[in-house]
This record gives structure tokens, C-alpha cells and sequence, in this order.
């Protein structure tokens, strides 16, 4: 009960303590990225806040397997370094007593990482993909500050506007700097408006002109008009079958067995199975030598993480394209890291033996002859 206890706890803190620098340093990084698209504009200022927290959701679960597999590394390493593990061997606790006290401290954490992956991951991914095309959807005209010069959203406008009304649906004293591969046109009008027409929006321009340079040949025109429509960029809202599928609930991927959804599925149950593996893996890894100066077990298991989750993404691509189904896969990848775990942790739990049995005996002293 009081190795239990006490193994216990010591994995306990390490992970929280694991959990709380990545979770920072991962979060800094997506603000400064998320930041950086708003300033770009391909997502709203007032957005990045609530994308912020639906990117970290959806990267929590790796975060939550790397923090839990840097914490049995690291809790065991010590241990080996301090001779706690020399203490609980002499006592008659080999190392495979270790996986009991590790998984029941695991068993919360990869059931959150199940809630995570298979309910949380497409959730947030909808709601992230929603607001960017929610943002990229918007008209060039709701995209222009009153008395501001701004570029369009494919950067081939240029918009001056007054705006009349608060949504934007109207606005006053129009300019339009339009460039093509032949030359470029430049429209004024005393006022516009936005109509929608055929799943796309219009910004109808009235009482204007419109000035057209022919670049080749140098020609210019001058037009008047009293109506004049300008389509303003607005394309129609994504339906859920054409959701890509990230986007998309766990049990709508299993109804539509494709290609790219079974490999959706082996990334997601991948994910799963990887971060069971790695407890395991862990335990073997944590092993050290405490009469050494250097300790590299922690870079080997870092090393062994990368590895691991790469082969993850690997296999999602196989399947997708179809050259690998997704009980091969998973069998293949997550089986054999289970396999490999386990002859880790028995080779671990036997190279005491191994070594004395390796030993060569004494040769005995020959006596003088009589």
C-alpha cells in the first residue's frame, strides 16, 4: 500500500507540473501564430481569443500523452538516480510492480484523452472552421473601415467607402480600384447597396461612372450608369457533407467508411492507443545507471515519442489513399509498440540475471606440485 502510495503521488506531481509548462509554451506559440492570421486577415480580430481556446482543445490530447509519458520518465529516472529502485528491488518489487500503481494514475488521464480525441477534437475543429469561413465569407463591403482605403479579400480591389447604416448593407460615395491582366478600372458612385443573388452577394452601385484603362494599347473609356452590380465575394455557406474530416463526429465517420475517414478513424484511435502504449513504453525507458553522469533516457524517450506519433500520422495517410486498412494499421503500429513495451519491460525486469549469468567464474589459483 505505501509503494502504491507513494509511486503514486510522485507521478501525480510530475505530471501536473509536465502538463502546466507545455500547456504554456504550446499556447504562447498558437497566440503568436493566431495573432499573426488576424493581423493577415484570415480570421477575425475579435475571434482570436475563442480560436485560441478551440486550437488548444484540440491539441490538449497530445499535450495530455506527452505530459503523462515525461512523467513516468522522469519519476522512475529519479528514482533509479537516487537508489530508491535499488531500495524496492532489495525488498523483493521488480519493475514490473511499477505498471499497476503507473496505470491506475494513467487511467484518468487516457480517459480524458479519449473524451478529448473522440468527442472534443471534431467540436472544436467545426466550430474553428465555422468562424474562419464565417469571417472569410463576408462581403468586401462589410470588410472595408469607413474612410479607409482597404484591398479585397483575393487583393485584386481596392475599396473606399462612407457607410450609411450599421450592418453595412448600405454605404455612400463608393470607390472601386478594380485590376485585371489587360488593365484596371476605376468606379465611383454617390451610393451602394448589398443584394443577394443565386447564393452569392452584389454591392449594386448607383449614379456613377466608371473609368477603364486598356494596358496593351493605352486606350481609356469613360461610362456613365445608373445601376451597376459588382459581385462582392461572397461564396455559400459549406454543408456538412462537404465538411472535411476532422470536422466531422466520430460515429458520422463509422456511417461513411471512405477512404479518408477511416483514416480519420485510425488517426483519432491511433491517438488513443499511442498514449496507453507510451505509459508502458515509459517504464522501460525511465531506466538509468545512477553511477552515471549523464542521463539520456529522457532524450531517448523524447526521441521515441516523436517517432512514435509520426508513425501515427503515417499510417492515417496510408489508409486514407488506401494502401493500408485500418485493422491492419492498427494492429501493425500499436500492437507492435505493445509487443515492444512489454519485451522492454521484461528485459528491464531480467537484466540483472541475464548479467550474472553472463559473468565468467573465477579460475582457481593453481597449487605447487608437491
Amino acid at each position: 500500500m505505501l509503494f502504491d502510495s507513494t509511486v503514486r503521488r510522485e507521478l501525480a506531481r510530475g505530471f501536473g507540473a509536465t502538463l502546466l509548462v507545455i500547456l504554456t509554451i504550446v499556447l504562447t506559440m498558437f497566440l503568436i501564430r493566431t495573432v499573426g492570421q488576424a493581423a493577415s486577415g484570415s480570421v477575425a480580430p475579435q475571434d482570436v481569443v475563442l480560436l485560441l481556446g478551440y486550437v488548444a482543445l484540440g491539441h490538449l490530447p497530445t499535450m495530455m500523452a506527452l505530459s503523462l509519458f515525461v512523467a513516468v520518465v522522469v519519476t522512475l529516472g529519479r528514482m533509479y538516480r537516487d537508489s530508491e529502485m535499488a531500495i524496492w528491488f532489495a525488498s523483493g518489487v521488480g519493475l514490473s510492480r511499477f505498471v499497476r500503481p503507473v496505470l491506475r494514475t494513467g487511467t484518468p488521464v487516457l480517459l480524458v484523452i479519449a473524451a478529448l480525441i473522440l468527442v472534443v477534437w471534431p467540436w472544436g475543429n467545426r466550430n474553428s472552421l465555422e468562424l474562419r469561413e464565417r469571417y472569410q465569407q463576408r462581403s468586401d463591403l462589410s470588410r472595408v473601415t469607413p474612410g479607409v482605403f482597404q484591398t479585397s479579400s483575393d487583393g485584386s480591389r481596392v475599396f473606399f467607402i462612407e457607410r450609411e447604416t450599421a450592418d453595412g448593407a448600405n454605404a455612400r460615395n463608393v470607390f472601386i480600384l478594380s485590376r485585371q491582366e489587360d488593365g484596371e478600372s476605376v468606379t465611383s458612385a454617390r451610393a451602394g447597396r448589398l443584394e443577394s443573388r443565386d447564393d452569392a452577394r452584389y454591392l449594386v452601385l448607383e449614379r456613377g461612372q466608371r473609368n477603364d484603362t486598356h494596358s496593351p494599347s493605352g486606350e481609356r473609356t469613360l461610362s456613365s450608369f445608373e445601376t451597376y452590380s459588382v459581385l462582392a465575394g461572397e461564396r455559400a455557406a459549406r454543408s456538412a457533407e462537404q465538411r472535411p474530416p476532422r470536422a466531422m463526429r466520430t460515429i458520422d465517420l463509422m456511417r461513411q467508411p471512405t477512404p479518408r475517414h477511416l483514416g480519420e478513424l485510425t488517426w483519432r484511435f491511433g491517438l488513443l492507443l499511442g498514449a496507453a502504449n507510451l505509459v508502458l513504453l515509459g517504464i522501460g525507458l525511465a531506466a538509468t545507471n545512477p553511477r552515471r553522469a549523464s542521463n539520456w533516457n529522457l532524450l531517448f524517450a523524447l526521441m521515441a515519442f516523436v517517432v512514435y506519433y509520426n508513425l501515427i500520422n503515417l499510417s492515417q495517410a496510408w489508409v486514407a489513399s488506401g494502401r493500408l486498412s485500418m485493422g491492419a494499421a492498427l494492429a501493425l503500429l500499436h500492437g507492435g509498440t505493445f509487443l515492444l513495451a512489454l519485451a522492454l519491460l521484461w528485459w528491464r525486469d531480467h537484466a540483472a540475471v541475464f548479467t550474472l549469468r553472463r559473468r565468467p567464474r573465477p579460475v582457481a589459483a593453481l597449487e605447487p606440485a608437491p
